[in-house]
């Protein structure tokens, strides 16, 4: 059977047989010069979306993408392949961006990679008017919504694209957008004729928790310890001054972690992040200004030591594990003082009533996949309009959650901030107060106030305090409580009354138990990647990766760069004995077999 061009590329460049879901339409719709919106999931490989029609059609394939940082690994993982590419941004001295417009104008670029900023730049303009545009691709293009997490302004002129190159078609893809961000994507970049893809939001492989806050630098510890030692991982936090605190922590327990946050000068950023992408079982604790665009396969687990703002971010944010199909970890710690802080930030954040109550919305619904009782992955998916069904790979399928009805206990903290309320005469009372009062605990504060005087004083001693910390967190979720935003002090909100007067029941979440800690033995498990290859070939992996690890070391590129982890696993389980045996394994093109054959074959 003939094949079609895209997949005679598909096979002799990147080396896979066959494509994925919804990528061989997409791929032939853009190839034959139709215009498409993709929403595909991170790891679901939407690159291969727009570097295959580039490589097909007549002419360079100009990709617009906000990672500047990125896109000498984007090209270097491209020429490995090699694909023609090279990129335009501010980094680049004068004569290395004289000689990448050349090579472009001379048609001898198959991708050129450029800044949204580039095009601002009259003489940009000109450039490409000048070359065979073989079509324009809009990565990360949720960067173009207001709605979504990300704003990028300089995206909002790419609805210019398609008016001063009419005949180019044009992709856009994201890896996360709602229904109504989509919209606003596709009205902003003037896409609403596009064809629209949606793939599957689902990631199997990645199971998520979301755990009580409890001393979560140790929980930290804890997880990396005996979840994941010696593998890659991202932590993120919400402040510069907690990303440094918690990276010093880790490296205090031995473990290899580095920060990454706007606050740290360029070089530091950039060798940071290449240490990431370049060296194994590297740990990056960063704001959420890292990540985007990082093609690193094997990050192993994404922790949250804060809540996220959105539903979109977080899962932007742990959709950088497991991008190569394997095992891993989206793991979030989750406590009463995050949302009193979120809540807060809403409140002074600039904007007017109504950003302000979309962000509201925002954090509301991921409150809610906090406080689910059911599968997380079908709370989820259903926020971004698609079903499942439960997936038994998530905490609360793992170990279901009890409810219980917290209607009496409401009531007695919504009268407890009632009655502080009345008494308080210009004094601040937070979660603290209301919990030692419940539970009768006579401190200074409670007597230097007569709190030990109220008649809702001590009424709550059938609770530990860590229950009743639940209670207030799951009022504040529901919006019964609200939190002044200069001062963190609790008022009962409107929605409230029915439960108060007993009109309304209300169930809540019992929180679990503490697991029980793990043994000291010191036994480590297996790496993810082997896990479940025979002794044997856990053997010849192990020397494959070490020998991965010296080519690009080498080379100066990442060790996905080279091969990534599964292509290893197929070759330590296939053992080929010769060049055309490589060239069947998945993910070896011409290119790669060409260059890497003898080493590989000298391994095994």
């Amino acid at each position: 059977m003939e094949l079609t061009p895209e997949l005679e590329v598909l096979r002799r460049v990147f080396g896979y047989d066959e494509f994925r879901g919804d990528q061989a339409e997409i791929v032939a719709h853009v190839a034959t010069g139709g215009d498409a919106l993709v929403l595909m999931p991170t790891g679901g490989g939407k690159s291969l979306c727009y570097q295959i029609p580039s490589l097909v059609r007549p002419g360079t394939g100009v990709v617009i993408s906000p990672l500047i940082a990125l896109m000498q690994d984007q090209v270097d993982a491209l020429s490995a392949l090699g694909v023609r590419a090279g990129f335009l941004n501010s980094t680049q001295m004068p004569h290395e961006r004289q000689q990448v417009e050349q090579a472009l104008l001379a048609g001898e670029l198959d991708l050129l990679y450029l800044a949204p900023e580039r095009l601002r730049v009259p003489d940009t303009g000109r450039l490409l008017d000048q070359a065979k545009i073989s079509l324009f691709a809009i990565d990360e293009a949720h960067c173009v919504s207001q709605w979504g997490h990300d704003f990028r302004p300089d995206y909002l002129q790419l609805s210019h694209l398609h008016e001063r190159w009419p005949e180019v078609p044009r992709i856009a893809l994201t890896a996360t957008a709602t229904a109504e961000t989509r919209r606003e994507i596709a009205s902003r970049l003037d896409l609403e004729d596009a064809r629209h893809f949606v793939a599957s939001f689902d990631r199997p492989n990645i199971q998520y928790r979301i755990a009580p806050k409890d001393k979560p630098a140790k929980q930290l510890v804890d997880l990396i310890r005996t979840e994941h030692p010696g593998e890659a991982g991202i932590v993120y936090c919400l402040s510069r001054a907690s990303v440094e605190r918690t990276a010093a922590s880790l490296v205090g327990q031995g473990i290899p972690a580095l920060p990454y946050h706007a606050g740290l000068d360029a070089r530091t950023r950039a060798d940071n992040q290449s240490r990431f992408l370049r060296e194994d079982g590297i740990v990056m604790v960063a704001t959420i200004a890292f990540g985007m665009g990082i093609d690193k396969p094997d990050v192993r687990f994404v922790a949250h030591l804060d809540l996220p703002k959105s539903v979109e971010g977080y899962y932007q944010e742990t959709g950088r594990a497991g991008r190569d199909g394997l095992p891993s970890t989206a793991w979030l710690a989750y406590g009463l003082a995050d949302v009193v802080q979120q809540r807060q930030m809403i409140e002074t954040s600039e904007g007017d009533r109504a950003h302000k109550h979309r962000l509201g919305q925002h954090l509301n619904a991921m409150l809610a996949l906090c406080e689910t009782v059911d599968c997380r992955r079908v709370q989820l998916l259903r926020y971004f309009g698609q079903s499942a069904e439960r997936c038994g790979n998530c905490d609360t399928c793992l170990t279901p959650p009890e409810s219980w009805d917290g209607t009496v206990p409401a009531q007695k903290v919504l009268s407890t901030v009632i009655r502080l309320d009345r008494e308080r005469n210009g004094q601040r009372f937070g979660a603290g107060q209301i919990v030692d009062i419940l539970r009768g605990k006579e401190t200074e504060k409670v007597r230097q106030f007569r709190h030990d005087e109220l008649s809702v004083f001590g009424i709550g001693t059938d609770l530990a305090e860590s229950d009743w910390h639940s209670v207030i967190r799951q009022l504040l979720a529901r919006e019964m409580l609200t939190v002044d935003t200069r001062y963190g002090v609790f008022s009962v909100a409107e929605a409230a009354g029915p439960v108060l007067r007993g009109e309304q029941q209300l169930m809540l979440r019992k929180e679990p138990p503490r697991q029980a800690r793990r043994s000291g033995s010191g036994e480590r498990k297996p790496k993810v990647a082997a896990a479940d290859l025979s002794p044997e070939a856990a053997e010849v992996f192990e020397r494959l990766r070490a020998w991965r690890g010296e080519v690009a070391k080498e080379q100066g590129v990442p060790a996905y760069v080279v091969f990534h982890d599964a292509t290893l696993r197929e070759i330590a389980t296939r053992l080929p004995a010769s060049r055309e045996e490589l060239g069947t394994i998945s993910g070896i093109g011409e290119a790669k077999l060409e260059k890497y054959a003898d080493g590989v074959l000298g391994v095994l």
